[in-house]
C-alpha cells in the first residue's frame, strides 16, 4: 500500500514537471528580466518625490516631490524639447516610411543582382551610430566638407553651417537620421511587398489595370500591416535617439536640436539634478 502511494506521488510529481516545464525554463530569463526592468523603474519613481545631492561623498535625500511637479510644471526647457522631439520623430518616420517604401518598389521590380541591391541598400544601417554621427559632422562641415562646403558652393549657396544655423540645424539632424534608419524600413516594405498573393496582381494585370491602379488599390491596401509595424518600431526608436544628436549639434545651436533623450541627460548627469531628472 505505502510503494502504492509513493508510486503515485512520483507519477504526480513527473505530470506536474512536464506541464509547467516550459514556465521552469522560462523562470531565469522572467527573473532577470525582472531585476533589470522593474527593479530600476521602482528606483526611479522613489528618486522621482526627492532631492538628492551628495554631501562627504555620501548621498542625501530630501522629500522634494511637490517641488520636482512645480518645477516641470513651468520647464520652458522642457517644453521646446518635447517640441523638438515631436518634430523630430514626426518628421524622420514619416520620411523614412516613403523613401523605404519608394526603395522597396523599386528593388521589387528588379529581376538581376536583387541580392546585391538589397545589400547594397542596408549598408547604412549596419554602421554603428558614432560613426555615422562624426561622418556626417565632417561632411557637414563648412570649410572642407562635401556638403556644407562643396555641393552648397557648387549649387550657388556658398559655403554654409546647416548645424550651427538655428533654421536648419534640426532638419539636418532628420536627414541623418532618415539617411541612417531608411534601409531598416526598406527592409521590412520588402519583405511585405514580397510576400503578397501575386495571382491577385497578376489577375490586375490581365484585366488591364495601369502599374499606379495596382498601387493604389491593391499593393497598399495589402501593405498596411508593414506599414504599421515600420511606422511603431521607427517611432519608438526615433523617441529614444540620442548618440546622433549628442554628436552632430550637442541640442544645439541653442535649443534647436535638443530631444527629451538628450534633455534628460544633461539635466541628470550635468546639472546633477538627479530627483528632477528622474522625474
Amino acid at each position: 500500500m505505502t510503494d502504492k502511494k509513493l508510486d503515485h506521488r512520483s507519477v504526480h510529481s513527473v505530470d506536474w514537471f512536464e506541464r509547467h516545464f516550459k514556465l521552469i525554463t522560462l523562470m531565469p530569463a522572467i527573473l532577470f528580466f525582472l531585476i533589470l526592468t522593474v527593479a530600476p523603474t521602482i528606483e526611479l519613481i522613489r528618486m522621482a518625490g526627492q532631492h538628492i545631492s551628495f554631501v562627504d561623498r555620501e548621498m542625501v535625500r530630501v522629500p522634494a516631490l511637490i517641488d520636482n511637479f512645480q518645477h516641470f510644471l513651468s520647464d520652458r526647457i522642457y517644453r521646446a524639447v518635447l517640441l523638438n522631439t515631436i518634430i523630430f520623430v514626426f518628421s524622420s518616420t514619416v520620411l523614412e516610411l516613403l523613401f523605404g517604401f519608394a526603395l522597396a518598389l523599386l528593388v521589387s521590380e528588379i529581376v538581376r543582382a536583387r541580392n546585391v541591391v538589397r545589400t547594397l541598400c542596408l549598408l547604412p544601417i549596419l554602421m554603428p551610430p558614432v560613426a555615422i554621427g562624426n561622418m556626417w559632422r565632417l561632411m557637414y562641415d563648412p570649410d572642407f566638407g562635401v556638403i556644407g562646403n562643396f555641393i552648397l558652393t557648387q549649387i550657388g549657396i556658398g559655403a554654409y553651417a546647416l548645424l550651427g544655423d538655428p533654421a536648419t540645424a534640426l532638419a539636418a539632424v532628420v536627414a541623418v537620421d532618415v539617411w541612417h534608419w531608411t534601409p531598416f524600413v526598406f527592409i521590412i516594405l520588402l519583405a511585405g511587398i514580397e510576400s503578397l498573393p501575386q495571382d491577385v496582381l497578376e489577375a490586375s494585370r490581365a484585366d488591364g489595370a495601369s502599374y499606379w491602379q495596382r498601387l493604389r488599390f491593391i499593393v497598399i491596401p495589402l501593405m498596411w500591416p508593414a506599414l504599421l509595424v515600420a511606422f511603431i518600431f521607427r517611432s519608438i526608436f526615433a523617441f529614444k535617439v540620442f548618440d546622433q544628436i549628442f554628436l552632430l549639434t550637442s541640442g544645439g545651436p541653442g535649443l534647436k536640436t535638443e530631444v527629451l533623450s538628450l534633455h534628460v541627460y544633461k539635466v541628470y548627469f550635468q546639472q546633477h539634478q538627479l530627483g528632477y531628472g528622474a522625474f
